[in-house]
């Protein structure tokens, strides 16, 4: 559903917005109303109060829940399927071994930061954060100190990856909007992501999961070796004993498939991710023609939800041989799919309220009240985009909205083609920070690291806005430097 024409004034509807929020996390924290429930009654009332023609408030709601799902539903099941195959063959804890072995227990953090920045150049924050769940899971078991010490440096790192780095949707639609290089805005964006992400993710993250230790939730893959599974003697099977659909879920009798093998599993998306984007961008600089049909099947297999199908059938193959049958794998899947439901409704529910916040006009509105604030264009840059980023919770929307406004004063300046780069950090950095309610990522996050909302807003939201900081400082500095 496109925005309708504001009924209110970009004041009216920021208090609509803050309200719709506070009353969300009265319900949610005050009440225990449960994510879903609280997330879909509060997207209703604040479609109704933001004036949505009431016939049209069905297509809003759901506009947003359908949209979010379609991005993710695919995404979470595929991954979970692929890592609930590598926990119960082993295959998590070698990769775990293997990190931990050269990077030393100290640095486990670190080691899986630097290996989410390496997956996330071509993958989308959702699905390589699932990807890599069973190892942040694995070695946060085996060494302790909570899901955060381990989450947190690995969910930031997808998340910079995401929002600065070509060929992400999000800073390739501003590049263009604002005629720069995407070529250079790569270039220059990669040491601007990794940079940081040391300072205002893998540092504050130390602190972070220091003072707030959640236990590692066993709602989306249950105890592996060292740890216990529901059912059975003390509350489950340890090394040696049965888990999902009959299988062992340890190598006492089959060896764990070996470090290349898992490896290769894990690079095989993102191998056919990156095909989908080079190929992409050869038929934008039309060196390939759009018609060709090998160049299209390389698109289609790309495709990140069709990248993560391929590589689940591949890992069943692979990972079967003398482990358990495909009738046991059913049993496997369904185990992997079954507690993920809530974390998908929730998610879906979290775009919905963000839907309605986006159809009901507000970025059109604080658009034209943010026009012409009179500051510097790169600190104009960043505020716009952090407000809609706070108001309607999408990142991707705050990014090319604020783009496409900024637009025609970067034409008019002439501005050179490495500050239209930093121009897409800054307005990259705003639509990072604040991550909260109305955003599908954060429920994504609340879920899989096994958070209450509070925790998450002192968590989740905090790392966000540190990160989205030290884009900002980064581009700044170097806006300075370039003259």
């Amino acid at each position: 559903m496109t925005e309708i024409e504001p009924v209110y004034g970009a004041g009216t509807l920021l208090l609509i917005a803050a309200a719709a929020v506070a009353l969300l996390l009265f319900l949610i924290i005050r009440l225990k109303l449960h994510a879903f429930v609280a997330l879909v009654l509060v997207s209703l009332l604040t479609a109704v109060a933001a004036g949505i023609p009431i016939a049209d408030i069905p297509d809003a709601l759901l506009t947003g829940f359908s949209g979010t799902l379609g991005s993710v539903a695919l995404l979470v099941g595929f991954g979970v399927m692929l890592g609930r195959l590598l926990e119960i063959t082993g295959g998590a804890q070698v990769l775990a071994d293997t990190l931990i072995a050269r990077f030393g227990e100290k640095h486990a953090p670190l080691a899986l930061g630097v290996a989410a920045l390496i997956f996330g150049f071509p993958i989308f924050f959702d699905a390589g954060l699932v990807v890599f769940l069973p190892i942040i899971f694995t070695v946060a078991r085996r060494f302790g100190g909570g899901i955060l010490r381990y989450g947190l440096p690995t969910a930031g790192a997808f998340a910079v990856m995401h929002a600065v780095v070509p060929p992400h949707p999000g800073p390739v639609a501003a590049a263009n909007l604002m005629e720069g290089n995407i070529g250079l805005t790569l270039v220059v964006g990669l040491p601007v992501a990794v940079i940081a992400w040391f300072l205002g993710v893998h540092l504050v993250a130390r602190y972070l999961s220091a003072r707030y230790v959640i236990d590692v939730p066993t709602a989306v893959f249950g105890r592996m070796n060292g740890g216990r599974d529901q059912g059975g003697a003390d509350g489950g099977t340890e090394d040696g004993g049965t888990g999902a659909g009959g299988v062992s879920t340890t190598t006492a009798t089959q060896a764990p498939p070996r470090f290349g093998t898992v490896l290769l599993l894990l690079l095989l998306p993102l191998l056919l991710i990156s095909l989908n984007t080079v190929i992409s961008t050869l038929i934008t600089a039309e060196v390939i023609a759009e018609d060709q049909v090998w160049a299209n099947t390389l698109i289609l297999i790309g495709q990140t939800p069709i990248a993560l199908l391929i590589t689940v059938l591949v890992a069943l193959a692979v990972l079967s041989r003398g482990r358990f049958t495909m009738g046991q794998a059913t049993g496997i899947l369904d185990d992997a799919l079954g507690p993920i439901c809530s974390i998908i409704l929730i998610t879906g529910a979290g775009g919905m309220f963000g839907g309605v916040l986006r159809a009901s006009g507000i970025g059109s509105a604080l658009t034209d009240a943010l026009s012409g604030l009179g500051m510097p264009i790169l600190l104009q840059a960043f505020v716009i985009a952090t407000v809609l980023r706070v108001a309607q919770g999408s990142a991707t929307v705050a990014l090319t909205t604020t783009a496409g406004l900024i637009s025609a004063q970067v034409a008019a300046e002439g501005l050179s083609d490495i500050k239209i780069s930093l121009l897409v950090f800054a307005v990259a950095a705003g639509a990072t920070v604040l991550s909260h309610v109305n955003d599908s990522g954060f429920w994504l996050v609340s879920r899989f690291f096994g958070m209450d909302v509070k925790t998450t807003l002192k968590t989740w939201t905090v790392l966000e806005t540190t990160l989205g900081l030290a884009v900002f400082l980064i581009a700044a500095l170097l806006w300075l430097v370039t003259g």
